[in-house]
């Protein structure tokens, strides 16, 4: 089934298959046809000792050609079966990068990255070695077994049928070999996996381990798992050293003791020809050459096909993000969100959002505020489509959210999240990721929309500053403005702010509030928020508790009521 939906990807480069197909044929046939012409000089010239030089001329000329012709093919053939690989990894590795995609939120949450990077990378190469090097030789090696055998029965019929019957044996040896060897394999890939997981964790967070002073804990975990991939890689290499070497070296010996103490006869002559001795013994060494090429490549052949196991285990990999339904292709026009009786949970049992129900009018302002863990970023993803909800209906503009196109939801929504990711490269290229036709005048407006601006240009090189991997070098409270920019360069109908003023300092807090009232005209918004007081100016505050809404109204309403958003104000304030 693996081997199938790999072949799959090489009928788009058939004409290359053809002609590495086509150069290992050739390559084999000079290479075969040498010790045909040396039997021919033993038998006729040799042992009659009659050396005509022009003969012997002729002889030692076609001998060079064919080694000349082998070696030419044999270029040719490995040329174009990498060529082959190449194109076939090249794609693959655009199928699984595309499907991850296209993958949901809820893959993503039950994924770690280091198990995706080493199925992406390491697996997509050992598939790539599949081709180049597994399936090259596996494939040259056969013919070439046949080959021999071929020429073995053409040179006596009963010699070639009596090497012909240690195949089976050869045969047998690799499918025990197979069988056993899977689940080692197995182990291994899955155990490289985890050492890629730990790895990226551990890396991400250094600053964390160094602070906590847990570097001896995670060294003994690595160790651990770098002691369980070598034990198997131990078994492996046991394995192999005993069904592969050993067996097939006896098997070996014990043929040509065979072909030796039998010679003669079954010829039809009774007599041995010496041409056809050396001939045989020559083949029986070229057949045992190609049969352990074979033996050694199962192990290749084995991980790469757990390789492609995991791959296409990806490829199939049905959480996909939540798509369009039905025909329609509404548009958001004025950014009217609408939650009609929302319930979800991440996991089906623990219930996050109970029957959420509320309104926010387009030009509206909408705060959703309570403890940690209450459901308020699980609207943010809701409204997004990252996830859809078991029960109830999200409106946009009176039309359902799955009807929409994502393209339009993610035209028409932007989020500034609470942890904002930046991409490596420089600045002008993180902002212009809300929109890609925006002009470095545009940018430049966005950055100092938001306050932006006058940190970029003290930059040594301004918008053109170069960035480590997620903005290390800048501040918390600067990504938190770049990511806002980005926002604001989007210019979407409905902007949701989830605590994105958590890493800015009060300063930069209110020259963004003052910002934001300037975005926030004509535009829906719905802000998650702690720090109540940068919501008091809200249309409507939703206050959350355990998944539902216990409390909403306007910032003096709420305190009037003297419910939770109450208590809440007064902790804050008795912080401050």
């Amino acid at each position: 089934m693996i081997l199938r939906r790999l072949f799959r990807y090489l009928k788009p480069q058939s004409a290359t298959l053809f002609l590495a197909v086509l150069f290992l044929l050739l390559a084999i046939a000079a290479d075969l046809a040498g010790p045909l012409l040396i039997k021919n000089f033993i038998d006729d010239y040799l042992i009659p000792r009659s050396f005509p030089l022009s003969a012997l001329f002729r002889l030692g000329g076609g001998y060079l050609l064919l080694l000349l012709a082998a070696a030419v093919f044999t270029y040719l053939e490995l040329i174009y079966f990498q060529k082959l690989a190449l194109r076939v990894i090249q794609q693959l590795r655009i199928d699984v990068f595309s499907h991850v995609q296209r993958l949901g939120t809820a893959f993503f949450d039950q994924t770690p990255a280091g198990v995706l990077v080493s199925r992406i990378t390491n697996d997509t190469e050992a598939v790539k070695e599949l081709f180049v090097n597994v399936l090259a030789a596996l494939g040259k090696n056969s013919l070439f077994v046949l080959g021999v055998f071929a020429a073995m029965l053409f040179l006596d019929r009963e010699l070639g049928l009596i090497c012909l019957a240690v195949l089976p044996l050869i045969l047998v040896l690799m499918a025990v070999y197979n069988k056993l060897s899977l689940p080692i394999f197995r182990v291994l890939r899955r155990k490289l996996g985890e050492i890629n997981t730990h790895l990226n964790e551990s890396l991400q967070g250094m600053g964390i381990i160094q602070a906590l002073g847990r570097q001896k804990k995670l060294i003994a975990e690595f160790d651990a798992l770098n002691q369980a991939y070598y034990q198997n890689t131990v078994k492996s290499i046991v394995l192999g050293s005993l069904m592969l070497w050993s067996a097939v070296d006896f098997i070996c010996f014990l043929l040509l003791a065979l072909v030796l103490s039998t010679f003669g006869i079954f010829t039809r002559s009774g007599l041995a020809e010496i041409g056809v001795l050396y001939a045989f013994i020559n083949y029986i060494f070229r057949l045992f050459d190609p049969i352990k090429g074979m033996i050694q490549q199962l192990p290749q052949f084995q991980q790469a096909l757990v390789s492609a196991e995991r791959v296409f285990g990806l490829l199939d990999d049905p959480r996909l993000a939540p798509g369009k339904t039905g025909g329609l292709n509404p548009v958001i026009r004025q950014g009217q969100v609408e939650f009609r009786g929302v319930s979800f949970a991440y996991d089906d049992e623990n219930t996050v959002l109970k029957n959420i129900s509320f309104t926010v009018n387009p030009g509206q302002t909408a705060a959703l505020v309570g403890h940690t863990g209450s459901g308020k970023s699980t609207v943010a993803n809701l409204l997004f489509g990252f996830y859809r909800p078991q029960a109830g209906e999200i409106m946009l503009d009176g039309a359902a959210l799955p009807e929409y196109d994502e393209k339009e939801l993610r035209a028409k929504l932007g989020l500034v999240p609470q942890d904002p990711f930046l991409f490596a490269g420089d600045i002008k290229h993180n902002i212009g990721l809300g929109n890609p036709r925006a002009g470095q005048e545009e940018i430049v407006a966005a950055a100092q929309f938001v306050g932006a601006h006058d940190f970029i240009a003290k930059l040594p090189a301004g918008y053109d500053e170069k960035m480590s991997e997620r903005g290390a070098t800048l501040s918390g409270g600067q990504r938190q403005l770049l990511s806002f920019a980005r926002a604001i360069l989007a210019n979407p109908r409905i902007l949701v702010l989830d605590e994105a003023t958590a890493s800015i300092d009060t300063e930069t807090e209110t020259a963004i509030q003052n910002a934001l009232a300037k975005v926030r005209r004509g535009r829906t918004t719905i802000v998650i928020a702690h720090r109540l007081s940068t919501i008091q100016e809200a249309d409507q505050i939703l206050v959350f508790r355990q998944g539902e809404i216990v409390e909403r109204g306007t910032h003096q309403e709420l305190l009037a009521g003297r419910g939770l958003y109450y208590k809440l104000y007064l902790l804050q304030q008795g912080d401050s």
